[in-house]
């Protein structure tokens, strides 16, 4: 199960007595879940006003952040094609494995000073995002780009003869070229047809080259038909073909150009070849930078509410839960006995938001307990953004 529970719990005489008294009660007597300690600095604490206000803001910030997150992860999936299945093991967060980095979380001093104000925290972590979002924009928009050309190329050479691209499938031999008076076109035919076009297509106008026709290739439903006649009688041929279903082509031998559309293609691959590994470093290392900024934030969240909930001075133990899945509700209503003399009206609500209305306190959450939670989902696999 990916989803794991962040929550915080008021110190008793100690932290660690805290932490002791939880684990014991859910992990190690009752096998309701698997816990970790959840380190978080002693940040900056500021004036209350700056802690309410800035609780909202990073409740709208870790909503952006992990969108951002999954939209990397997503887009990552996007560009590995046919090698999807690899996703997973590509999606890294500071070169270990997600659950690895969540349970043994440290947070990262060089990147998020904690000298720095907790608003100052959150707006490095907020440009860093939206500068990672911004090229991700820029980057995902050539590569599509790039792809969607390479796609109608490669479309155009394997479709149907109606609509497909006649190049790689004439040769020279099959035109009159370079006549004053003659002109060959490439018409299709369809398959129950054609017959009816080996025995008719000399009278469909005058000037005709009598068995000049000849079928290039055909696939399931038509034939790639020659035919040589006069150029003044191209226009009155393609519309009395017409009216006997059968489609003149545009098309003019030129091997010039022909070289050049195959060409393109071989370009488009190379292009496409050459962008593909330095673009897919580039999600990882920035899925990594995403996901590391949105643990953070959950880390900022739970400092805040923590200080808001329980008081100062500051002291909590935070500590992450990963839930057996089968036991949820079993979990909740121990972590209630445990911390539901913190908040009657909480407790009694069942965790249930619509009926606790405390200004200043939830914050917009859509589920309120007495203990200070957050819902983590690592799962970014499934989740499409």
């Amino acid at each position: 199960m990916s989803e794991y529970w962040l929550i915080s719990a008021p110190g008793d005489k100690t932290c660690q007595q805290t932490w002791e008294t939880m684990n014991n009660l859910t992990s190690k007597q009752n096998n309701l879940c698997e816990n970790f300690k959840f380190h978080i600095p002693d940040l900056k604490v500021g004036t209350l006003d700056q802690l309410v206000g800035l609780s909202d803001d990073l409740g709208k910030l870790d909503a952006y952040v992990e969108q951002s997150t999954r939209k990397i992860a997503s887009y990552l999936g996007d560009v590995l094609e046919d090698q999807r299945d690899k996703l997973y093991e590509n999606l890294q967060a500071n070169n270990n494995d997600l659950t690895t980095y969540i349970t043994r979380f440290q947070w990262d001093l060089a990147k998020y000073p904690t000298k720095q104000s907790l608003r100052n925290i959150a707006d490095i972590i907020s440009k860093q995002v939206g500068q990672i979002d911004a090229d991700l924009k820029t980057k995902s928009a050539a590569y599509n780009n790039l792809k969607g050309n390479l796609q109608n190329l490669e479309k155009k050479q394997t479709g149907s003869l109606l609509t497909r691209n006649l190049a790689d499938l004439v040769k020279r031999e099959h035109f009159i070229l370079d006549s004053e008076y003659l002109t060959t076109l490439l018409v299709i035919v369809p398959k129950q047809m054609i017959n009816d076009w080996n025995v008719n297509y000399e009278k469909i106008t005058d000037m005709i080259v009598p068995r000049s026709s000849q079928m290039i290739t055909q696939d399931n439903d038509y034939a790639l038909c020659t035919v040589t006649l006069f150029k003044k009688v191209v226009d009155e041929f393609k519309l009395h073909a017409r009216e006997r279903k059968f489609v003149v082509r545009e098309f003019t031998y030129n091997e010039e150009e022909l070289a050049a559309g195959k060409n393109e293609i071989t370009k488009l691959v190379t292009d496409k070849k050459k962008q593909f590994g330095p673009l897919v470093r580039w999600l990882k290392v920035n899925f990594s930078e995403c996901f590391c900024a949105w643990i953070h934030v959950k880390a900022l969240r739970v400092f805040v509410e923590s200080v808001l909930r329980y008081g100062l001075p500051v002291n909590f133990q935070a500590i992450l839960i990963h839930p057996n899945k089968k036991n949820t509700k079993r979990l909740r209503d121990v972590l209630n006995q445990l911390y539901g003399h913190l908040d009657g009206s909480a407790a009694s609500s069942g965790g249930n938001a619509d009926n606790v209305d405390i200004p200043g306190l939830g914050f917009g959450q859509s589920e309120y307990y007495p203990y200070v939670y957050y819902k983590l989902n690592i799962d970014m696999v499934e989740n499409k953004v």
